[in-house]
């Protein structure tokens, strides 16, 4: 069938099957990708008088802590989670040039030569007798061809094709994104909570001195008969207490530095960290702009919009292959007996072929596909909106929560500075026996737990603000 025939039959069978369709451009479009949300002009949380600040692609260097630096340039190199999703990413673009070749023609080259014998000699002619013939033929056959073959896209189903391999190359690189933020996150959560357990288990020995400090003092009011056994066992059990409360810290000490030795691919044995320096870190600020600019820079969200509209495109796909398609195919080349005759031009010999197919019957398999990949596709819609809505939720809560854990540290500074003026008054006063035990514990325990509270409160405000690195994209600018 002529080309020209092909083109005026596949118009006319795609609005047969359509059942009249009047716009099969339409039909045959991707569905857009709009979420329906309307976002709100500000960040609620967001402080309206600061100048937007967004977070740098090494916002991890604000606080101040070359070791954490370190840390994060080895996480970067040989973390497995991200070496991983860089092994998907080249898998992805791999599936690219897969489908891209459909909108090329294919092209083969075949070379043959043969050689055949057939008959056989007579007996006596075998036997060397000079009676009888040869009956021995040979022929030969030499072939040089190239084959070419091409299917036109008229409906757009291999550039649907192409489109849905990178609109998922595209979500591959954002989920990669999505990986590397998070091992950020994590190296850095993991290592404060390491100084944490380092802080706090320094506090809990001064503690530990203390009170035994006060059991000595105890002691020789006992020998002068100020005080009693009692008074001496109570104080006794201050220390068992404080005693037993070390070995914890220490196991969370070890293991947080364990982890991290998975997070930057490394044995435990080999990483050497010092730590130290949890109370003189800084916390650095940053300033959210608009909620559309959140969600622009956040590779999951961007992630879940590509991941649609990889599945709109493959709608596309679905939908053609209920058109007729048309495949152009030709051959020339080169065929002759003789090797020596064969690139003459006698020897030429080619064919030209275009085929129509249109599907007639598969069971409903084809519109079956049409509506798996229509389903799949509100699904995805689905999940994209839930992607923006967390991520405007995260957002929010990780502002609130570097705001109050900020005054919260504030806070307990200053309870802090309280409670050691306290005890220290309360132990001159025992000293000089002024007041009686019990309000010496009192004031000790008081000491102990604001110690332990405010170590617990910088934590929880270095965890905050990297929570907001994280939900403000951590500066993410692609892979």
């Amino acid at each position: 069938m002529a080309r020209s025939s092909l083109r005026r039959a596949a118009p006319a069978a795609a609005a047969l099957l359509l059942g009249g369709c009047s716009s099969l451009g339409n039909w045959l479009t991707p569905p857009g990708t709009s979420s329906g949300i309307p976002l709100p002009g500000r960040m609620t949380a967001a402080d309206a008088t600061q100048p937007v600040q967004w977070p740098n692609p090494d916002w991890w260097r604000g606080f101040g802590s070359p070791e954490l630096d370190g840390l994060m340039a080895e996480a970067m190199a040989a973390n497995n989670d991200i070496a991983a999703a860089i092994a998907r990413i080249r898998q992805a673009d791999a599936q690219i040039r897969i489908a891209g070749a459909t909108l090329l023609p294919t092209i083969d080259v075949t070379a043959r030569a043969t050689r055949q014998q057939s008959g056989s000699a007579s007996t006596a002619s075998i036997a060397g007798l000079g009676r009888g013939g040869s009956r021995i033929r040979v022929s030969a056959s030499n072939q040089l061809s190239l084959t070419a073959s091409y299917e036109i896209d008229f409906w757009g189903k291999n550039r649907g094709q192409v489109e849905a391999a990178q609109q998922s190359a595209s979500a591959t690189r954002f989920d990669a994104g999505t990986v590397t933020i998070t091992t950020q996150a994590s190296v850095a959560n993991t290592y404060f909570a390491m100084l944490a357990a380092q802080e706090t288990l320094a506090i809990q020995q001064q503690n530990l001195d203390i009170a035994q400090r006060v059991v000595r003092v105890i002691r020789q009011r006992v020998a002068v008969g100020t005080a009693t056994g009692l008074d001496l066992a109570q104080q006794e059990t201050v220390v068992a207490q404080q005693q037993a409360q070390i070995p914890p810290l220490v196991q969370d000490l070890e293991q947080n530095r364990n982890s991290l030795g998975t997070l930057v691919a490394r044995p435990p044995e080999t990483l050497r960290l010092e730590g130290g320096s949890f109370s003189r870190l800084n916390v650095p600020s940053v300033t959210p702009g608009l909620p559309a600019e959140v969600l622009a820079r956040r590779p999951d969200v961007l992630n879940a919009e590509a991941t649609l509209a990889a599945a709109n495109a493959n709608i596309v796909v679905a939908r053609a292959q209920l058109l007729p398609s048309i495949t152009l195919t030709g051959t020339g080349g080169f065929t002759s007996l003789a090797l020596e005759n064969l690139l003459r031009p006698g020897s030429v010999v080619f064919s030209l072929a275009s085929g129509l197919a249109q599907p007639i019957f598969r069971g409903g398999a084809l519109r079956g596909q049409i509506e798996l990949n229509e389903g799949l596709a509100q699904e995805l819609l689905a999940a994209y909106r839930g992607a923006i809505l967390a991520a405007l939720v995260d957002a929010e809560n990780a502002l609130v929560a570097l705001r109050q854990t900020t005054e919260q540290e504030a806070l307990q500074a200053n309870a802090v500075r309280m409670a050691e003026r306290a005890y220290g008054i309360s132990e001159a006063q025992l000293q000089a026996g002024t007041i009686d035990l019990v309000t010496l514990l009192n004031t000790q325990q008081t000491l102990f737990t604001a110690r332990t509270n405010l170590a617990n409160a910088r934590l929880v405000r270095l965890q905050a603000a990297v929570g907001l690195f994280r939900a403000l994209g951590g500066g993410w600018n692609g892979i």
